[in-house]
């Protein structure tokens, strides 16, 4: 399993575990250790994991409300717990992290595959919505971005 790969699985159990235990301050540190410790032996570096952890957590509200207007029909705590952490990685993928390192496409992928892995029998074609509106709708804003910035 490639490094990233293993890093965004680790990342998922460590969200999903603070997520089903209600989000208790302080807890996602303690278990996402315990997952390095159990599930990331062999990589070189745990650097990834904690960005995409301590990002989500640090967004969660922004992230959440995304998931909400782009699911409306799914409210937020309707949403499969692994499904709705799944997202949430994906989502903060596509906002946050460095397009040159993770291209959206790349992001969404991973997603898809972490739902495949783990994720019940329609998880893959929810997440794959989800973030595939998301995307589209980041696309759009950053063409009206350039096109405003051509008529300046």
């Amino acid at each position: 399993m490639a490094s990233r790969h293993l890093s965004r699985s680790v990342a998922m159990q460590s969200l999903y575990e603070w997520d089903f235990h209600g989000r208790e301050a302080g807890e996602l540190d303690k278990m996402t250790e315990k997952n390095i410790q159990e599930f990331g032996q062999g990589l070189e570096s745990f650097d990834f994991i904690w960005t995409l952890v301590n990002g989500v957590k640090e967004n969660i509200e922004t992230i959440d409300k995304i998931i909400e207007k782009t699911a409306p029909e799914w409210p937020i705590a309707q949403i499969n717990i692994l499904d709705r952490n799944i997202l949430r990685i994906g989502i903060f993928e596509l906002l946050y992290e460095n397009k040159d390192e993770v291209p959206p496409k790349v992001a969404i992928n991973e997603a898809i595959e972490l739902a495949k892995n783990f994720g019940g029998e329609n998880s893959r074609k929810f997440i794959n919505g989800v973030l595939g509106t998301v995307y589209r709708e980041i696309e759009e804003k950053q063409e009206k971005k350039e096109e405003e910035n051509e008529k300046d």
